[in-house]
């Protein structure tokens, strides 16, 4: 699946990582529903890390349709609050 960070670029990230993604997304959406700002700092740069880890850049030169956006580590929590879906972040 191709995932977009805001500010960042493109990675290709297998199927078989949304399990441990699901997990921090998870997360997140419980600090975010309770307004736990240090809590979100902390579960958004995991997250946005283990993307990072996990996926395989996408060259600058090479744009694909993103299937997944998320937003950079400097976003506030209303920004991230106006990303969310039902099933937060990242679907599933």
């Amino acid at each position: 699946m191709i995932v977009r960070i805001m500010g960042e670029g493109q990675l290709d990230v297998a199927d078989g990582h949304f399990a441990e993604l699901n997990a921090l997304d998870d997360e997140l959406l419980a600090e975010l529903e309770s307004g736990d700002e240090e809590g979100f700092r902390r579960t958004l740069g995991s997250l946005l890390d283990a993307v990072r880890r996990l996926g395989a850049p996408l060259p600058d030169e090479v744009l694909e349709p993103s299937e997944l956006i998320l937003p950079g580590q400097d976003a506030s929590l209303d920004e991230v609050k106006e990303m969310l879906s039902d099933d937060g972040l990242i679907p599933g």
